[in-house]
């Protein structure tokens, strides 16, 4: 079993690109200046993933504002809404609202994704799962919820199909709504219906599904039945030893890091956490990250929180007898 450590969401910007980016709305900067230093602080990023030893690389996302926004003001069919909370957190997204049935338009999403410089190394796509997405719209386009889950899956696999010529070899999917609101019925299938989708256009490349913001517990049977390569749980959430294992061996994710508080998390005892669930899943590779999304920290905790995952790949394979 390989343990895996990486980036599972967007980075938080830094003290200076968040007062850059303020200072361009006030009229108090260029856009020439503030792309000078996205490009710098996304070259910091990549460079601490290549420290720290976390692969498939990012970027960091620091570009998207929300996990919805590039599609909102890329694709066809939409318009950004209203300012809305984002789950019970002090963070907020701009509502996507969908007038017509959505419409992907190809190399838009491609332009927002950030790409470690030199495009050296495996690289991995963060984005909206498709039942997260049609759950969390303000869905005006008259498509019933399970027809626009599974026609999410349709287009996101599109977006998988043109990534993958573009050098992605891993592809998350942020499903927070999953285990905080579970599908049942119909909606259920169609959440089914729509990884099939994007199983067939990964053509074998990683696919997981990450969860967080509520316990996985009750929507674990349907997570269970998802074509993808693993399902990721936030163990600040999930006691991920009441689960129960697969019936097909597949990789499992791991969401080590709390975001939720600027306190380091000991490596020595996720380790200790990780080989315990190791031994009751027994996944093909473990992959281990952040629960929640990284970005609800300032950038600072963050950096020191990340700096434990090493240790803690290092034991796990330790553990495990692999490299």
């Amino acid at each position: 079993m390989q343990a895996i450590t990486s980036l599972t969401s967007a980075f938080p910007r830094s003290e200076a690109l968040v007062q850059a980016t303020r200072d361009l709305d006030r009229g108090r900067t260029t856009p020439e200046a503030v792309q000078e230093l996205y490009l710098r602080t996304e070259a910091e990023v990549a460079g601490l993933e290549q420290r720290l030893g976390l692969e498939p690389r990012t970027g960091g996302y620091l570009r998207w504002q929300d996990l919805f926004r590039p599609f909102a003001e890329s694709w066809e069919g939409f318009t950004v809404g209203p300012l809305t909370r984002w789950f019970e957190t002090n963070q907020f997204y701009r509502q996507p609202i969908l007038h017509s049935p959505p419409g992907r338009v190809a190399g838009a999403i491609a332009n927002w994704l950030p790409l470690p410089p030199g495009g050296k190394g495996p690289r991995k796509a963060i984005l909206p799962g498709p039942y997260t997405f049609a759950g969390l719209l303000d869905n005006r386009s008259g498509e019933t919820p399970e027809s626009l889950t599974h026609r999410m899956g349709r287009l996101l696999g599109d977006e998988v199909q043109e990534l993958r010529a573009a050098g992605y070899t891993a592809f998350q999917f942020q499903e927070p709504l999953l285990v905080y609101r579970p599908p049942e019925g119909a909606r259920a299938e169609a959440v089914v219906a729509a990884y099939r989708a994007i199983a067939s256009a990964a053509g074998g490349s990683v696919v997981a599904v990450w969860t967080y913001f509520a316990d996985a517990h009750n929507a674990w049977p349907l997570l269970s039945r998802l074509p993808v390569s693993l399902v990721g749980v936030d163990l600040s959430e999930t006691d991920a030893l009441a689960l129960a294992p697969a019936t097909e061996r597949r990789g499992l994710g791991l969401g080590v890091i709390d975001p939720r508080t600027s306190l380091v998390e000991e490596p020595a005892e996720v380790v200790r956490l990780a080989r315990s669930i190791a031994d009751r899943h027994r996944p093909t590779s473990l992959w281990i990250g952040s629960g929640a999304p990284l970005d609800l920290l300032p950038w600072e905790p963050a950096t020191r929180k990340l700096h434990g995952l090493p240790a803690v790949r290092q034991g796990i394979d330790a553990a495990s007898g692999g490299p």
